[in-house]
């Protein structure tokens, strides 16, 4: 993880990164290293399960679902606070009851993306990636005790 973090973090080529249905754990973290996140409509992105938030903040790993509220864990939650940059729509039933209309969406927004990110001089495009991360989630919950 942590050499993904560092790698990604000085790449002089774009990152473009898609979370498709679960982004957990250092995982997760290791992806927020990136000029551009994309993220399914319906999937979920965190550092954390929220049975370890649970078990952490409350010491009981069966208030899980309670955790999901709190830790923000949807598409729309993480657009709302920039953690990511865009949702990818999906159909209802998900990407799965149709998964081409999902993956054509998903190769224009990467072609669009590229070709935006590709017009920016390198030294550019590291900076503003640099600049992303170390704001990443500023301010973006507050919990009530």
């Amino acid at each position: 993880i942590a050499d993904c973090l560092y790698t990604f973090s000085s790449l002089k080529t774009p990152v473009i990164c898609f979370v498709l249905s679960e982004g957990g754990s250092g995982g997760a973290l290791a992806l927020s290293v990136a000029d551009k996140i994309f993220m399914l409509e319906y999937a979920v992105y965190s550092i954390l399960s929220p049975e370890g938030f649970a078990s952490i903040l409350w010491k009981d790993g069966s208030r899980a679902k309670e955790a999901c509220d709190v830790m923000k864990l949807t598409s729309k939650d993480l657009l709302e606070k920039k953690v990511i940059d865009e949702i990818v729509p999906e159909p209802f039933g998900g990407a799965a009851s149709n998964l081409q209309s999902v993956v054509d969406k998903m190769d224009l927004m990467l072609k669009e993306t590229l070709n935006e990110l590709t017009k920016m001089k390198t030294t550019t495009l590291v900076e503003k990636r640099y600049e992303k991360f170390r704001h990443l989630g500023e301010g973006s919950w507050k919990m009530s005790r």
